[in-house]
């Protein structure tokens, strides 16, 4: 793998270039190969690709579409050692999430195969008017066309899976952009999708910068519709360029979980490991990492010793050892970053616990206390792993601390009342409200997106197909 030059996935065909993109593993910047930059034709020659390739697509039957996903779940499976050393050296994400994400995206493939089968439309009781007697109405989904995906650097295996197993679920075609820090396991799954039978420019493959490539993406008339996973900021733009294109955007958080005083008893332990968990696996940078825990005051002290105790016994270092807890951020300007969010804090009047620092891109696990709604650290993501750990007494109150935030991804409600659960499902604002579990939790087959600033659309395979295809209205009269 070191030093390999890869290359661009074109119309079912390998293709070189001459500007190169160096990847380096962001635990000790070794090089691990280059990637071309592509250019203004290549960008060109994908779509055109994409556009061919989908006069067959839009055709193919779907027990077909079914058995190149199945397939690709299958070989997802027996390359789970392969796939999950390469997302490590490349991310920097510790061995043991990253198999698991190999997991996450054989799953996330199976589900598409099996919704490729179930895509149908509805029968429209046409004499519910005077004016639809002796007339029969239905609707099919027919496929958009070519998907635009790009995708972020934190999964690069299964959100990849998440743009592209259900556009080919529902014979859409797909010019996917992958991350520039991780485009390697991309391409991994480009020669496997080959492998697995997928037609000839179904799926292709542009790496280069956002600023360039996916610009060319979001703004070419050819794209149907646009999948993005990434920065609120950036997802604001690709409203702006994008024309009259479908969008789904997924978007930013700064999640949120409450825990009431009366939480359930046999999960004290757990909700600790728990929230530890969301708080800094593969170091906070996952969109639904938890950022702000709020503790019913009668348990706080409690809950904060334990706390402690559990982050101290996080073992940070090589993400390659299997007992490695806590790897680098993705690179060592993003831990210069959040330094400075967290010096801002103190200097505010916030406490660190534990934490604060860092060397290179190994930022230490942070808890802080004595933090205010208007703090960076609680009111942007900070994609880190540093969590806020403030009191309530109040449940509505608690509710409305919460809600204040520009987004709404995923929040956690910890609570044995039944009416209080009912209250913050009803109440907070997000796109998914985890009871008795950490805002962290996501199976790929749920809709998954969220509200205000946290983006538009919902992911999850079956959701997703919903909208890559839209409805066909027929009506016979009788």
């Amino acid at each position: 793998m070191k030093n390999y030059e890869y290359k661009l996935l074109i119309n079912g065909k390998w293709v070189g270039g001459k500007k190169r993109i160096e990847i380096k593993n962001p635990y000790n910047q070794e090089l691990l190969g280059t990637v071309p930059e592509a250019n203004e034709q290549q960008v060109d020659n994908a779509i055109k690709s994409a556009q061919e390739s989908f006069k067959l697509t839009k055709t193919l039957p779907a027990y077909q579409r079914s058995l190149i996903l199945e397939r690709t779940s299958d070989i997802i499976k027996e390359r789970k050692e392969e796939l999950a050393h390469i997302i490590t050296l490349e991310s920097g994400k510790p061995i043991k999430l990253a198999k698991g994400e190999v997991d996450r995206a054989t799953e996330t493939f199976k589900f598409a195969s099996e919704e490729a089968k179930r895509l149908y439309g509805e029968t429209i009781p046409m004499d519910a008017s005077a004016k639809g007697e002796n007339r029969v109405g239905f609707t099919f989904r027919e496929p958009l066309g070519v998907i635009g995906a790009i995708s972020p650097f934190n999964f690069p295996l299964n959100l990849v899976a998440h743009k592209v197993a259900p556009a080919i679920a529902s014979g859409n075609t797909v010019v996917l952009k992958p991350a520039t820090y991780t485009p390697i396991t991309s391409i991994k799954l480009g020669e496997i999708m080959l492998s697995a039978g997928v037609p000839q420019g179904t799926l292709n493959i542009i790496t280069g910068p956002g600023s360039t490539v996916g610009d060319a993406i979001v703004r070419d008339a050819r794209i149907s519709k646009i999948t993005f996973t990434g920065s609120a900021s950036v997802g604001l733009g690709i409203t702006e360029k994008a024309g009259l294109k479908r969008i789904t955007l997924e978007l930013g958080s700064n999640s949120p979980v409450i825990i009431d005083e009366n939480a359930p008893q046999n999960a004290g332990q757990k909700i600790v490991e728990r929230c530890v968990f969301g708080s800094f696996a593969y170091a906070g940078q996952v969109c639904i990492s938890i950022q702000r825990i709020y503790v019913h005051q009668d348990i706080k002290d409690e809950f904060l010793k334990q706390f402690l105790k559990a982050v101290s016994e996080l073992k940070s270092g090589d993400p390659l050892d299997e007992d490695t807890d806590i790897g680098p951020m993705i690179t060592e300007q993003d831990a210069n970053r959040v330094k400075q969010w967290v010096d801002e804090a103190v200097s505010q009047g916030a406490k660190v616990l534990i934490g604060g620092k860092h060397k290179g891109p190994m930022f230490e696990p942070t808890v802080l206390t004595d933090v205010t709604p208007e703090m960076k650290v609680v009111a942007q993501e900070i994609f880190a792993p540093v969590v806020s750990i403030m009191g309530f007494n109040d449940w509505e109150q608690v509710i409305k601390e919460a809600n204040n935030s520009k987004y709404g991804l995923q929040a956690g409600v910890y609570t044995n009342d039944v009416k209080k659960a009912f209250y913050a499902a009803k109440n907070l604002e997000a796109g998914g409200i985890i009871i008795n579990d950490i805002p962290t939790y996501r199976v790929d087959h749920i809709p998954y997106g969220g509200v205000k600033k946290s983006g538009i659309g919902r992911e999850g395979v079956r959701y997703a197909i919903e909208e890559m295809t839209q409805p066909k209205f027929v009506c016979f009269n009788l």
